[in-house]
């Protein structure tokens, strides 16, 4: 009998690294719509909560740098930190806001769940990743199943707003940040990808978080600075370290699929933190939303 063999076939397939790095980012990610929309509709403007959040992981991510005396990364890295603040620094936070405005979280989340697709892309292009065509399959059955149940959550997508087209521009910031990220982290640390990144916009995250004050003064309660302190704390910061270390293990186009159970577990956490009820669709379209992002997973080349 060949011993090889028999430990070979009876080996157990186990969850990779960089999927489970990758799932602690997104169950931190999974807060962030929720709780943008509560700062907004407390008296936070939206440039504010942006802005300012980017501010305060800035000044985290700088006194990280310090204290582990970090080299600064080489002249031609620049631009592409430049990419990946401008997608996920500037570009996400800034229209997300913008656009919980005028929308809700739950429909927030229907366009939103369209980034794992999006980051896979931006991943193939860049990153020059070849997944099979078992993936492909399984990631565009999960976004499509994804948003529809992200959609029975709002109530339909119904037709497109201004709010859906800035959703969709910060799907396109993030999933090209993403993806660059994700080869950044490479090649200079997870953590000190977002963290040069966050130091590089700084100033310009700066100047908007002093003006939009200056324009548009709000008072509001300690439970809003609470969830503008997880935004720029953990939304921003945090995060990010887990999901750029996810991204950076790979292959990214699979990692990035673990996005699909964001709106799983945001629906979750109304339920425990909010007391909201869970209906049966809700359940069945959880469980689905879930069994495609698993085959997604595990369907790499």
């Amino acid at each position: 009998m060949n011993h090889n063999s028999s430990a070979t076939l009876t080996r157990p397939r186990v969850i990779s690294t960089g999927v489970l790095w990758g799932l602690l980012g997104v169950a931190t990610f999974s807060f962030t719509v929720p709780v943008t929309r509560f700062a907004v509709e407390a008296g936070m403007s939206a440039t504010f909560v942006g802005s300012a959040r980017a501010v305060v992981a800035a000044v985290l991510a700088a006194t990280a740098l310090l204290l582990t005396r970090q080299r600064v990364p080489p002249r031609r890295l620049w631009p592409r930190l430049a990419i990946v603040a401008a997608g996920v620094v500037v570009g996400f936070p800034l229209l997300t806001s913008y656009a919980l405005v005028t929308t809700e979280a739950t429909h927030g989340a229907v366009v939103i769940a369209l980034l794992p697709a999006a980051t896979a892309a931006f991943a193939v292009l860049r990153g020059k990743e070849r997944p099979g065509m078992r993936f492909w399959i399984a990631a565009g059955l999960g976004a499509i199943v994804t948003v529809g149940f992200a959609a029975v959550q709002g109530g339909g997508i119904g037709s497109l707003t201004g709010a859906d087209l800035l959703l969709l521009g910060a799907v396109v910031a993030a999933g090209v940040g993403y993806a660059e990220g994700g080869l950044l982290a490479r090649e200079i640390g997870a953590w000190q990808t977002i963290s040069w990144a966050l130091v590089l916009s700084a100033p310009v995250m700066l100047v908007l978080s002093l003006v939009s004050v200056q324009a548009d003064p709000f008072v509001v309660g300690p439970t809003a600075w609470l969830a503008f302190a997880y935004l720029g704390v953990v939304s921003m910061f945090f995060g990010f370290f887990a999901w750029y270390r996810g991204l950076a293990i790979g292959p990214m186009a699979t990692v990035s699929q673990v996005q699909l159970t964001q709106p799983v577990m945001t629906v979750a956490w109304s339920v425990i933190l909010l007391g909201e009820a869970l209906e049966w669709a809700t359940a069945v379209g959880a469980v689905a939303v879930v069994a495609c992002a698993a085959l997604a997973v595990r369907s790499r080349r």
